[in-house]
């Protein structure tokens, strides 16, 4: 299975470079959005409106970027990918690459953001771990209600309405996280938070495994 995956995802980066729609777009709506926040806000943005402004801009971001992830794929795309790929391998290839790309993305987008509006974070590690849990987190989510969505024909909306459940408690406390390393508090205060947000990215690993062979026989 892990060639499939190999494979599979060699064909995704193969795919985006060729094209690199996503990855561009994606940044094009970071950086004007940025741009925005940054003639709004100036130099009187305080460290929780700072901090909650990027989370809600990746989030945003993360849609765009991984929501089209099924429902871009056409039918006879689809029927290919299954007489020649296990369901699990076309499902861990589509979020080993979703994962890769929003990772690209957060970090680029963070430069960003901190060269405009300006860098409050003091413990920068803890944010990189923040950064690094956030944008697994919303690719593998998206990921897999992007597979649900897309045997709907509303898929972009039923998308959105499937991931707010998991994706609320998620973001709010990825930003409790971020919080606490723009604070510069002891690491040792994040690590509950730490512990919750690899709970939340596992158990959906496991139930996207476990599920999708049944979305895949529809």
């Amino acid at each position: 299975m892990l060639a499939q995956v190999k494979t599979l995802f060699l064909k995704e980066f193969t795919l985006e470079w060729r094209n690199r729609y996503a990855l561009n777009g994606i940044l094009l709506y970071v950086i004007s959005t940025v741009f925005v926040c940054y003639l709004s806000f100036r130099n009187v943005v305080s460290v929780p409106v700072w901090n909650a402004l990027f989370w809600i801009i990746m989030l945003f971001a993360s849609i765009n970027a991984v929501g089209r992830s099924f429902i871009q794929e056409r039918k006879g795309r689809l029927l290919y990918y299954y007489s020649i790929a296990s369901p699990q391998a076309f499902l861990l290839a589509k979020m080993a690459y979703n994962s890769l790309l929003m990772l690209v993305i957060t970090f680029l987008a963070y430069a960003i953001y901190g060269g405009m509006v300006g860098d409050l974070v003091q413990d920068h590690f803890m944010f990189s771990m923040a950064l690094v849990l956030g944008s697994t987190g919303f690719s593998l989510i998206l990921t897999l209600m992007s597979a649900i969505a897309s045997k709907t024909e509303n898929n972009m909306s039923l998308m959105a309405i499937l991931s707010f459940p998991v994706q609320l408690p998620f973001l709010i406390t990825l930003i409790k996280l971020s919080k606490n390393a723009v604070d510069g508090l002891d690491p040792s205060v994040s690590y509950g938070l730490i512990t919750v947000l690899a709970l939340i990215i596992v158990i959906v690993l496991t139930l996207s495994y476990i599920l999708f062979p049944y979305l895949w026989r529809d």
